[in-house]
């Protein structure tokens, strides 16, 4: 059996793994999560998602500087929202299929949980 060689492309393979990497985080996950319902100021977040002012903060700048959320204001509100709703839907709709399709193996992956630097 022949096999095709694959080409990488290390900048978007480094580009992918930096999107996965915003995405990595539980608070932000479920920040996104919650945008997909529509626009909200900092303090509705806070709110629903019962985070700290300044982790609905941070991770909002991380998101919004990565491009995933966009950011209206009106007056002195500040209002937040998926930059493209249905391709970051599609996105965690995938997330959740792979997740079903691998028995969410992956919450049993013990290498994920070790420190940096750690085999």
């Amino acid at each position: 059996m022949t096999m095709n060689a694959v080409v990488v492309d290390p900048h978007a393979t480094g580009t992918f793994a930096r999107l996965f990497h915003a995405l990595s985080d539980p608070n932000r996950l479920a920040i996104l999560q919650h945008l997909a319902s529509g626009e909200h100021r900092v303090r509705d977040l806070v709110e629903h998602l019962g985070f700290a002012q300044s982790t609905v903060s941070k991770h909002l700048s991380c998101l919004l500087e990565c491009g995933l959320v966009s950011l209206r204001t009106a007056g002195r509100s500040s209002f937040y929202s998926l930059s493209d709703a249905s391709d970051i839907a599609a996105l965690l709709g995938a997330a959740e299929h792979l997740l079903e399709a691998t028995g969410a193996r992956v919450s049993l992956c013990t290498r994920l949980m070790r420190p940096e630097g750690q085999a």
